[in-house]
């Protein structure tokens, strides 16, 4: 297993009495890429921002790359880079000069600013717009430029809030396969994100997060299979009566609301499990409008421990 680059115990954040972290505890590999999944206000950007030094540590214990969060915050800011949630770009630069300023703020050598500057503008395949000012670009070329912007420097961590929030789905997938390609490289990404996808398809180990808290972690397959294999989705005339009848069922583990009606987990496998719960629901009398049988998704994890939808 690999060391810990990143070690988190008993954080907790407020805002007056607002509680936005509640005693949350993690860790996260050197060279992995890790999720926090969770909704808006779950917790995440606070969770980010406690950990890049934009806020201070009230309650907790943080280490990154071996340097405590709380009494050494300049140690730290040398070892990450940040994409922030929202651009925080100079619109009246161009891509180069934006590049070019970050490398100075940084300290960099003249000769190796230079050369990291073109280095990043190819990563992000930005070459034909190296001139080109900010507001003349699209969202996903800004969203590339600012990741080229958090690795000038070559930063151990990489922190991604919602990198790719209001993007095109075509933009998203570039971006995710740059956010692939920097981690190959050996840049540890801890990133925040609320789509169920992104987290699916990016993560070595994913947390849940809901309401400040940590209600799951693992990886995408270790999550799902928590839920046993198959899910079944139901729309009845009553699904307050259909959902006691289901948890009198020795097959059924648990049934919650969704905006699909029921979402079902069960004990066994679908095929054999659906015909028993469809000939108990007929000879009750509960009319049943659809029924669906599918592989357990996050979504279904999170709807499993929170009882409702992450869009909710």
């Amino acid at each position: 297993m690999s060391e810990a680059i990143i070690e988190v115990e008993g954080l907790s954040h407020s805002f007056g009495e607002v509680t936005a972290v509640d005693s949350v505890s993690f860790t996260v590999r050197k060279g992995e890429i890790f999720s926090f999944l969770g909704p808006n206000g779950a917790g995440k950007s606070t969770t980010i921002n406690v950990l890049t030094t934009l806020l201070p540590v009230q309650r907790g214990r943080i280490l990154i790359a071996g340097h405590d969060v709380a009494t050494e915050p300049g140690a730290v800011r040398r070892s990450i880079g940040i994409v922030f949630q929202e651009e925080t770009l100079d619109r009246d630069l161009t891509v180069r000069e934006i590049l070019e300023f970050h490398g100075r703020l940084y300290s960099m050598p003249r000769e190796e600013r230079q050369a990291r500057v073109e280095e990043m503008i190819r990563l992000v395949e930005l070459e034909k717009k190296r001139d080109v000012l900010v507001k003349h670009l699209s969202g996903g070329m800004k969203r590339r430029l600012e990741i080229a912007r958090g690795l000038m420097t070559r930063p151990m961590v990489l922190f991604l809030d919602e990198p790719t929030l209001g993007l095109d789905p075509q933009s998203r997938l570039r971006v995710w396969d740059y956010i692939r390609q920097v981690n190959r490289e050996g840049t540890t990404i801890f990133l925040t994100t609320h789509y169920m996808d992104e987290a699916d398809s990016l993560s070595d180990r994913i947390s849940i997060i809901d309401h400040g808290r940590i209600i799951a972690s693992g990886t995408s397959g270790e999550l799902k299979d928590a839920l046993g294999e198959d899910m079944i989705y139901l729309e009845t005339a009553d699904d307050g009566m259909t959902t006691g009848i289901l948890l009198g069922l020795p097959e059924v583990r648990a049934v919650k609301p969704s905006l699909r009606g029921l979402s079902v987990t069960i004990a066994n496998e679908g095929t054999k499990t659906l015909p028993v719960i469809l000939d108990r629901l007929k000879a009750e009398g509960i009319g049943i409008r659809s029924a669906n049988l599918k592989k357990p998704t996050l979504d279904d994890v999170f709807v499993h421990f929170t009882g409702r939808e992450i869009r909710g």
